[in-house]
């Protein structure tokens, strides 16, 4: 494949797409793939959510040095600049983030040594309820909301010029969070819950919430968060962005893909973690008799290097260039310059 990439035409001449959550293998081959695609920059889950203080810095120095072994191809961004830098150069610029924020629980002044590290954005907590607040598959009464460690976290998180992210948060936990945030916030990864019912999708509050703080929501690729009674196509995911649209404004949606591609094939670990009898009952649980293995991805978006699917999509939905431009990257450059300065 990098035969092909060395033939591409320079970024410059595409649309810049950012990938709002990308948790695909930190190879070259990935990576060729992700700029066939035509992404020009990806939020990297860096270190694995489950991941403590130890375990996140081996990972996170792992995926560093990987990344500047493929200088070539990709580069490590910390602006919105470097991000436009890195498109107009053909590079792919990788973000490096995290899902959850377990490796500081014990003191949230460590956030300071991460984004030393080159992180940038983080979430409080994944799915699992922890020290800052509440997980998605916490609903109703079982969401109990920010914790005082958690005001301390966005403080911390603020002082740092770090864009938090509320993706895997309870419809409590992220309501309060945004009430609590002085910057703009994003649900770089989730859909909406009017949409499909998912604990991982935000409910119209929230969307409305998320424009008013300035911040935005990925529309995300993931298929148990696009639908639940059939196998989800694009059409379906289009749905979502139509919806998300209309409730939080052009200005406030952008695009992530969340496929865990690259890998070696697992079955019985997906089994375990994300199958259908995996680790959340009310999120992989709920979905129909077509969530399995061998037909686990969206339809119409198996790979990253389907992107181009959305772009075609959302014009045939009657999206002018424009809006199809802030869907793809705008507005995530605008937060990216409001938070990071």
């Amino acid at each position: 494949m990098s035969s092909q990439v060395a033939t591409l035409p320079s970024q410059s001449t595409r649309p810049m797409v950012l990938d709002g959550l990308n948790c695909a293998a930190v190879t070259r081959d990935q990576f060729e793939r992700t700029l066939e695609g035509g992404i020009s920059a990806i939020n990297l889950t860096a270190v694995q959510p489950w991941s403590d203080l130890t375990k996140s810095l081996k990972e996170l120095e792992s995926n560093l040095s990987a990344i500047e072994a493929m200088s070539d191809i990709a580069v490590i961004v910390k602006t919105a600049d470097d991000i436009e830098t890195a498109h107009q150069e053909g590079k792919l610029g990788v973000i490096i983030g995290s899902q959850s924020s377990l490796m500081v629980e014990s003191d949230v002044t460590l956030l300071a040594t991460f984004k030393r590290l080159g992180m940038r954005i983080l979430q409080p907590t994944y799915n699992e309820p922890c020290l800052f607040g509440q997980g998605a598959p916490d609903m109703g009464e079982a969401d109990k909301g920010i914790t005082e460690a958690g005001r301390a976290w966005v403080a911390e998180m603020h002082r740092n010029d770090l864009l938090i992210d509320l993706s895997h948060c309870g419809h409590r936990t992220s309501a309060d969070y945004l009430a609590e945030a002085k910057e703009p916030v994003v649900f770089s990864h989730a859909n909406a819950f009017a949409v499909c019912p998912s604990p991982r999708n935000k409910p119209d509050e929230l969307l409305r919430a998320i424009a008013k703080n300035g911040g935005l929501i990925g529309a995300v690729m993931w298929a148990p968060a696009v639908k639940h009674e059939t196998r989800p196509t694009l059409d379906d995911y289009l749905d979502h962005v139509d919806h998300m649209v209309n409730v939080a404004g052009i200005e406030h949606i952008g695009f992530a893909s969340d496929i865990a591609e690259g890998f070696p094939q697992d079955r019985d670990k997906w089994e375990k973690s994300f199958g259908p009898r995996g680790l959340y009952p009310n999120i992989t649980g709920i979905l129909g008799p077509w969530y399995e293995w061998d037909t686990r991805l969206n339809v119409d978006f198996s790979s990253i290097v389907h992107t181009p699917r959305i772009v075609d999509g959302l014009r045939r939905r009657g999206y002018s260039a424009g809006d199809v431009d802030k869907i793809l990257s705008g507005n995530w450059l605008r937060v990216l310059r409001d938070v990071w300065g």
